[in-house]
């Protein structure tokens, strides 16, 4: 799930997050960061120094609370923000700055957006939605142009195809929405497919059709996939790797089972009590307390600790590295340190 990137000497390795597989990822980001300028000298703290490798035929969950940096790292991979460091990769290049070069790059990397109410224009219909990615990244016209909208709207499971290509925005469901979205984004046959909460706003009964959905594009289409969620329950149901995030930071990150089963980071142990779990028979034992920090001035050493209750001297001076815990899985906690693990065990005693 994670391998290391050899930095310059004198320097600890980084940590790329995501399915372990072998070859060359769709699509790699290495370093990211991203700082908002809010006025008077300040910035937002949105995105720290993030590396993620995102392999065809997987799916690749980010997880948090709102304000997480999640949403802000979709767009980063985009390319709908620029990042104030780091850089991108598809199949292995740096993508390119040019007009050509990032006009290509959107064909193979598309984001599907949370809420399908607004990502559709109200005065057109679903044909004319999917034939304009068409027109504009193929030289498909006419008869083939049409039989094309069939064919990938009858791809989302919204058959017959003929008969959505007609119909209006209005006269779908909310769950429909979202699949002519999706279709949307296969037009353009692209590489990645980065989705932002997209069952977050639909009804509970349509959602597991919409997670379905992705799974038959992982296999079927061998598309790699990072799909942002606030679900931790949903993230284990659909995809291989789990990346936790908080403050702008990964925090946790593994196999999907390994992260939910056992979770060793204490912000991943709280997300995991806050989820619903209809096989639980007591009240869940909420490990945190307080609200996540302000991103403007966000807190020194590690950005969990005013809320951790396993927090010690050193997490509040130095901000933890990403330490191997599992197989594939690592957390960014001191709890996990050889040489804090006296400390550690004594606060852990205490709890």
């Amino acid at each position: 799930m994670t391998d290391s990137v050899t930095p310059p000497a004198g320097t600890a390795p980084t940590v790329v997050h995501g399915p372990k597989r072998e070859g060359t990822p769709a699509l790699e980001a290495r370093g990211l960061t991203k700082h908002f300028p809010v006025g008077r000298g300040k910035v937002v703290h949105a995105v720290e120094e993030i590396s993620i490798a995102l392999p065809e035929a997987t799916v690749t969950a980010v997880v948090g609370e709102s304000g997480s940096g999640k949403s802000t790292l979709a767009r980063l991979l985009t390319g709908l923000i620029k990042p104030t460091s780091g850089e991108l990769l598809l199949d292995g290049k740096p993508v390119g700055t040019s007009a050509k070069a990032l006009r290509a790059y959107t064909s193979d990397v598309h984001l599907v957006l949370q809420d399908p109410f607004s990502s559709l224009n109200s005065a057109h219909s679903v044909g004319y939605h999917i034939e304009r990615p068409l027109k504009l990244h193929s030289d498909v016209r006419g008869a083939e142009l049409d039989a094309k909208v069939v064919e990938l709207l009858d791809r989302v499971s919204l058959s017959p195809g003929a008969e959505f290509a007609a119909k209006y925005p209005h006269e779908l469901s909310g769950g429909q929405r979202q699949r002519v979205a999706i279709a949307r984004g296969l037009a353009v046959r692209p590489r990645v497919l980065l989705a932002d909460e997209p069952v977050s706003m639909l009804d509970v009964s349509i959602r597991l059709g919409v997670l379905n959905l992705f799974d038959g594009l992982r296999e079927d289409e061998r598309l790699a996939i990072l799909y942002v969620t606030h679900d931790i329950a949903s993230a284990r149901y659909l995809a291989d790797t789990i990346v936790v995030m908080y403050a702008g930071q990964v925090v946790e990150s593994g196999p999907a089972e390994q992260i939910t089963d056992a979770p060793q980071h204490p912000y991943t142990q709280l997300l995991l009590s806050a989820a619903p779990d209809p096989a639980r028979d007591q009240a869940p034992e909420l490990r945190g307390s307080g609200s996540p920090p302000s991103l403007v001035n966000p807190p020194s050493g590690c950005r969990f600790h005013p809320r951790c209750p396993f927090a010690m001297a050193v997490c509040k001076e130095q901000a933890p590295p990403s330490l191997p815990v599992g197989t594939d899985q690592v957390a960014a906690c001191w709890l996990h340190s050889p040489e804090h693990k006296a400390e550690a065990d004594a606060v852990s005693a205490q709890i």
